[in-house]
């Protein structure tokens, strides 16, 4: 019976229930919005790299290893032997390296020199792999693998050529004008630094800094690519590299052994740990975030509020109607309760499907230009909860309303002009 009369009450106030039903889907929409954006921030960010057991750098701070090994940002305070990485890469317990050498740019976006172990090893986002959307990995000495970003940045293509610049500055003035490299291959985006740079051979690398041992070009000792062989060219030091383990079980007794190596100072990183650790240092990027949630979801009870309290001054005379037929202060509370109910929950399912619809126009946008993935994936357990909350909050809010009808005398309800 309290369903029926609601559905009648509603279907006479069709266009306050509509504006009602548009408030609430509207907040819960914004809400989940809101929270899978800060959920997504934080997973692509500790994300960024995964199923790499160790980082190892010299020895100093864990983040700042994170930093310039696996987002291009800073500088290592010393580099590593190449022997000492030949050393590690054969420990027993290793089964897979990415060797990083850090040092140039081009417009301001890192070059990587590395091996092709990098494009067959390295994951992020769980198991996704790095894949070329043109082109393949580098094969010769000056060719060079591009992000996906830098592709776009730059418009650049397959077979066009490079000019790389001494150091990370996008102003810089020194070049390697003399021996320009060749776009080989274009990497599929991957919302992640690798987009940002791109990747040269150790050998590519050692090559182009041929004649700056003073750190400054001298003049006539910069060959030319034709008197330059690669067989001939030694890599001596790292920046930095990846390690994957044989077994997961020895990754702590494995970091001990890089601790202790007593070749020269190493640190050895567990990436999730400090991925983890650098997250807290900008934990108040999720909490503006949280609170932006929060003042949302406010905003959308308070609509909710207004919209059932105006309904029951507008309904008074329903209200007394009822009670004269022998409706009790119990069955009017319950009817309004019912009716916030009815709308919360309504307006929750909408909310829901509008969700996904801006997810599914938005998304892919916020992907592209500020590298945030957030995936058209079922609600998580923390987003139902907050279902679940709006619908709780809901209940409880119809009791205002209800609370306030009780104060209106019968005598008022039937006497009443407006």
């Amino acid at each position: 019976m309290i369903f029926y009369l609601n559905m009648k009450a509603m279907k006479n106030r069709l266009f306050t229930t509509l504006l009602c039903l548009f408030s609430i889907a509207l907040s819960v929409a914004l809400f989940l919005s809101v929270e899978r954006v800060r959920s997504g921030a934080r997973d692509g960010f500790t994300q960024t790299i995964s199923q790499t057991d160790l980082i190892v750098g010299a020895r100093g701070g864990s983040i700042q290893l994170l930093l310039y090994s696996v987002f291009h940002i800073g500088n290592p305070s010393n580099n590593i032997r190449f022997s000492s990485y030949e050393k590690i890469k054969n420990h027993p317990m290793v089964n897979w390296t990415i060797p990083f050498s850090l040092g140039d740019s081009y417009r301001g976006h890192r070059v990587v020199g590395t091996s092709t172990d990098f494009f067959t090893y390295y994951r992020f986002r769980g198991d996704r792999q790095i894949e070329f959307a043109e082109g393949s990995p580098f094969s010769s000495l000056f060719e060079v693998v591009i992000g996906a970003e830098v592709a776009k940045k730059f418009q650049l293509k397959l077979g066009d050529p490079l000019v790389l610049s001494h150091g990370i500055s996008s102003e810089a003035i020194l070049k390697h004008d003399q021996l320009p490299f060749i776009v080989a291959g274009i990497l599929t985006p991957t919302q992640t630094p690798v987009d940002k740079a791109l990747y040269i051979s150790l050998q590519g690398m050692e090559a182009i800094h041929i004649g700056w041992e003073s750190g400054v070009p001298k003049a006539g000792s910069i060959p030319s690519q034709d008197q330059i062989n690669s067989d001939e060219i030694k890599v001596n030091q790292l920046t930095a590299f990846l390690l994957g383990a044989k077994n997961r079980i020895q990754v702590l007794r494995l970091r001990n052994d890089i601790a202790q190596f007593s070749d020269e100072p190493l640190q050895a990183v567990i990436p999730a740990l400090a991925l983890q650790e650098l997250w807290q240092t900008l934990s108040y990027i999720e909490q503006i975030l949280l609170l932006i949630s929060l003042c949302v979801f406010l905003v959308g009870l308070t609509g909710i509020l207004i919209s059932l309290y105006t309904s029951v001054q507008e309904r008074r005379r329903e209200m007394a109607i009822l009670r004269s037929l022998g409706a009790g202060l119990k069955h009017i509370a319950g009817l309004l309760i019912a009716e916030s109910l009815t709308l919360v929950v309504v307006g929750s399912m909408l909310g829901i499907g509008l969700f996904y619809l801006m997810l599914s126009l938005i998304g892919p946008y916020l992907e592209s230009e500020f590298s945030l993935y957030l995936p058209l994936s079922p609600l998580a357990l923390n987003e139902w909860k907050i279902i679940g909350m709006v619908v709780m909050a809901g209940l409880c809010i119809g009791l205002i309303p209800a609370f306030k009808a009780s104060f209106n005398s019968l005598q008022d309800g039937l006497t009443q002009t407006n």
